[in-house]
């Protein structure tokens, strides 16, 4: 089984759509727990909060890596987990088979095609957060909190926000983002 989550509701056939790798594609995971972190888009929950006009596509971003095999999703800021996901609904899709499907090389469990994917169920997520918590609290995603961070991490946390926010000229709303949620990092930066 393959699964895919969205905010969208009545979803027959999951149809190829550009995302940051720039090419039409579905992405799907082996792991429905994976595809949880696809509920919540924090870039442009926070611009929507704070009235960020949107000017062009939103930006994509979710700060989780995998460790042994698992799901890690590391927050970057406190409470940034509860921030990006709490009362945050959407849906995760089942799909049997995926025409055309690949393995996406850096996302374990990750399945990528240009095809579309027929639907063959849907399930309804009341609560991102939530889940994620059942799913952490179960054993199948690891969650790691910006208290337990280690200095290397934050240390990498920094460099790679001002990389980030340098490279991200032509994306107002994720600048917007990383000024609101890192304003300490970004200071000065332009």
């Amino acid at each position: 089984m393959f699964y895919h989550a969205s905010p969208i509701h009545c979803i027959e056939v999951l149809e190829p759509r550009v995302s940051n790798h720039g090419e039409p594609r579905v992405y799907l995971s082996r792991k429905r727990e994976n595809t949880l972190v696809y509920l919540s888009n924090a870039v442009e929950k926070y611009c929507r909060e704070t009235g960020f006009t949107q000017e062009g596509p939103w930006y994509k971003w979710a700060s989780y890596g995998f460790y042994e095999g698992k799901l890690r999703l590391d927050e970057y800021y406190p409470n940034a987990i509860q921030d990006t996901y709490k009362g945050v609904s959407g849906y995760i899709y089942a799909a049997e088979t995926v025409p055309g499907g690949e393995a996406q090389e850096d996302i374990p469990d990750a399945v990528i095609t240009s095809q579309p994917v027929p639907v063959l169920g849907c399930e309804y997520v009341p609560d991102a957060y939530e889940a994620i918590l059942e799913a952490a609290e179960a054993g199948c995603i690891l969650i790691r909190r910006y208290e337990e961070m280690p200095d290397a991490m934050l240390a990498w946390i920094d460099s790679c926000i001002k990389e980030q926010y340098e490279k991200s000229k032509d994306f107002p709303t994720y600048r917007h983002f990383l000024q609101g949620k890192f304003p300490e990092i970004t200071a000065g930066l332009e």
